[in-house]
C-alpha cells in the first residue's frame, strides 16, 4: 500500500500517479484524508480517556486506605470506561474503511513511465531476427498436433476449455524448457523455493492482487471449517509473502529467489481468434524470479532480472523485444514493468512471456516487511519479480519458429541434453 505520510503531505501528486494508470483515485484520496484525521483524533482522545483512568484508578489505594468514600470514583471510573468504549466502537469502524480504501489504491508509477494505457508502451530493444519461411508455415496447434506433443481435445474433456495434455515428447519438451530454466537460475545463485500451491487470503492482500481480484482466482472451502484456501495465480503470491511480518538485517539482504509452480486463474480463457491453443489457458507452468533487496539496489535488481529474462528467450535463439509499459499498463502493485515479448509467427505479432516488475515498497507496507539498518534504523524493504519463463508462449513460439517443411521441429541446442540429444522431433 501506498505510505499515508505521502498522502497527507502530497495528495495532488498521489491523483496525478492514479491518473497516468488511468485509474480515477481522487475521491478515495480525499476519503482518505478524511478518515485519517478522524482516526487520529479518536486515537488521541482514546489515549487521554485511558490516562485519565490510569490516573483516578491510582488514586483508589490511597482513599481506601485513609477510609474515605470512593463510590464517586468508581462512577467516575464507570463513566470513562463507557467513553472509551465507545470511541473504540468509533475507531473500529473507521480503521476498517480506512484500511479497504488503503489496500485498493493502486502503487505509484515512477516518474519516469509515460502516462496511459499499452498505446503508450514503448519498445526498448529487439534481439534477433524476424523468422522467415520459404513454405507455408503453420500454426503451433497444426504441429503440435502433428506431432502428437499436445493433445487438446482430450485436455478439454478432462478440465473443460482452457486446459490441454501434454504427452510424449511433448511432456518431455515441456520438462526440458523448465529444467533449462531453473539450472539457469542455479547458476546465477538463486534459491529455488517450493511454495504451496494453496494458499491463504492474506498472501493475495500482501501481493496486492486482493481485494479487487479476489474474484478471479479458484477458491476451494474447506470442508470441515470456514477457512477459504485459493489456488496461487502465480509463484509471486506466495513468494511476496515469505517474511511476511518479518524485519530482517543489511546482511540479510538481497534474498534472490525462484519458484517453479504450474499457475491456476480463471480469466486466462480468451475468446480472440488469434490465441488458440495454449497461449492462454486456466493452468500453465511457470517459473518464477523474486527479490528482496534494500531501498537503494531496487533499481540495480530490477536491471538483473530483465537481464536474466532476456538471455534465457535469447539462450533458446528466439526473435524478441523487450517493451517498456506506459504507466496505465503496469499492474495494481507495480511502480514499472517491462515486459519481455516473443514473435509468434501465426500471430503476426508478439506476446508477452516474461513481465519484469518493480513494486518498491508497496508490497513491504503491505505485509509488513522490514529491514534494519546498520544505523538501527528500520526500513520497508522493495520486493521485484519477473517471470523466469512461463512456457504457454514459449512452446508455440519454439514450435513455430523452428518448424521445417514437413513439419518436424528443430530443437534448440540448450535443450537437446535434456532430451537424450536428441535433435529433431519428426512424426
Amino acid at each position: 500500500m501506498l505510505d499515508i505520510k505521502l498522502i497527507r503531505e502530497n495528495p495532488d501528486k498521489v491523483k496525478a500517479g492514479m491518473k497516468a494508470k488511468e485509474v480515477d483515485c481522487d475521491a478515495i484520496v480525499d476519503r482518505i484524508l478524511e478518515l485519517d484525521k478522524q482516526r487520529r483524533e479518536l486515537l488521541g482522545q482514546t489515549e487521554a480517556l485511558k490516562a485519565e483512568q490510569n490516573k483516578v484508578s491510582k488514586q483508589i489505594p490511597a482513599l481506601k486506605k485513609a477510609g474515605q468514600d470512593t463510590s464517586a470514583i468508581f462512577k467516575e471510573m464507570g463513566e470513562i470506561k463507557e467513553k472509551i468504549a465507545g470511541l473504540d466502537g468509533q475507531l473500529r469502524e473507521v480503521v476498517a474503511e480506512y484500511q479497504d480504501c488503503m489496500y485498493s489504491l493502486p502503487n505509484m508509477p515512477d516518474d519516469d513511465l509515460v502516462p496511459g494505457g499499452k498505446e503508450n508502451n514503448e519498445p526498448l530493444r529487439y534481439f534477433g531476427e524476424p523468422k522467415t519461411f520459404d513454405f507455408e508455415p503453420k500454426n503451433h496447434v497444426d504441429l503440435c498436433t502433428g506431432l502428437g506433443l499436445i493433445d487438446y481435445e482430450r485436455g478439454v474433456k478432462l478440465g473443460g476449455n482452457g486446459f490441454w495434455i501434454y504427452k510424449g515428447l511433448g511432456a518431455q519438451l515441456e520438462w526440458a524448457l523448465l529444467n533449462y530454466f531453473i539450472e539457469t537460475h542455479l547458476a546465477d545463485g538463486y534459491e529455488m523455493i517450493m511454495p504451496p500451491y494453496m494458499l491463504e487470503y492474506q498472501c493475495g492482500l500482501t501481493a496486492g492482487q486482493f481485494p479487487k481480484f479476489a474474484d478471479e482466482v479458484y477458491k476451494i472451502a474447506n470442508p470441515t471449517d470456514d477457512r477459504i484456501h485459493y489456488m496461487l495465480p502465480t509463484a509471486e503470491a506466495a513468494l511476496a509473502s515469505v517474511y511476511r511480518d518479518e524485519i530482517l538485517t543489511e546482511a540479510d539482504l538481497p534474498k534472490k529467489f525462484f519458484s517453479y509452480t504450474p499457475c491456476f486463474r480463471r480469466e486466462a480463457g480468451s475468446y480472440r481468434a488469434d490465441e488458440r491453443g495454449m497461449v492462454r489457458g486456466h493452468q500453465f507452468n511457470k517459473v518464477e524470479m523474486f527479490q528482496y533487496t534494500l531501498p537503494e539496489k531496487s533499481d540495480e535488481a530490477f536491471e538483473e532480472l530483465v537481464t536474466k529474462a532476456e538471455n534465457l528467450v535469447r539462450g533458446l535463439g528466439f526473435h524478441f523485444r523487450t517493451v517498456k509499459l506506459a504507466a496505465g499498463d503496469c499492474s495494481a502493485s507495480m511502480a514499472r514493468t517491462y515486459d519481455i515479448e516473443i514473435s509468434i509467427p501465426s500471430m503476426n505479432g508478439y506476446k508477452e512471456v516474461s513481465s519484469v516488475s518493480n513494486a518498491r515498497d508497496y508490497q513491504a507496507r503491505r505485509g509488513n516487511m522490514r529491514v534494519r539498518r546498520a544505523d538501527r534504523s528500520i526500513q520497508f524493504m522493495h520486493t521485484l519479480n519477473g517471470s523466469g519463463l512461463a512456457t504457454s508462449r514459449v512452446l508455440p513460439a519454439l514450435v513455430e519458429q523452428n518448424q521445417l517443411p514437413d513439419g518436424s521441429i528443430v530443437v534448440p541446442e540448450v535443450l537437446r541434453k535434456y532430451l537424450g540429444g536428441l535433435e529433431i522431433i519428426k512424426k
